[in-house]
């Protein structure tokens, strides 16, 4: 998956909007202004996304692309190198599951503000 095919992804989710708090090499995907999504990479595309820490020990096992999150708590997120090993349901997956957890964790307020 390319650069431009996972941001059309991102932004498919209900209220995702993207911003660069880190500088302009990396890109950070937001809903309700909780980060669920981080992308990084000009030569190695990478995406940080929020996951279950039994599913995220499961997926790292499973993937040499899947490792603990890269500056972030490493229970709750992984980062994944898009080589092509993870197969692209399995990311879309991940992508869908790090937003659902985000938003599952906003008030009940901004979670009917998406509808």
């Amino acid at each position: 998956m390319n650069y431009d095919a996972l941001e059309k992804l991102l932004f498919s989710h209900n209220g995702a909007a993207r911003d660069f708090p880190f500088g302009p090499e990396v890109a950070v995907y937001k809903v309700a202004g909780k980060m669920f999504a981080l992308v990084a990479g000009e030569d190695e595309l990478r995406i940080s996304l929020k996951c279950d820490p039994l599913e995220a020990d499961f997926l790292r096992s499973m993937y040499d692309a899947v490792k603990p999150g890269y500056h972030l708590n490493k229970s709750h997120w992984n980062t994944i190198t898009l080589d092509g090993s993870v197969p692209e349901g399995l990311l879309r997956k991940m992508i869908d599951s790090s937003y659902a957890l985000v938003v599952k964790g906003l008030l009940k307020a901004e979670r009917e503000q998406l509808t």
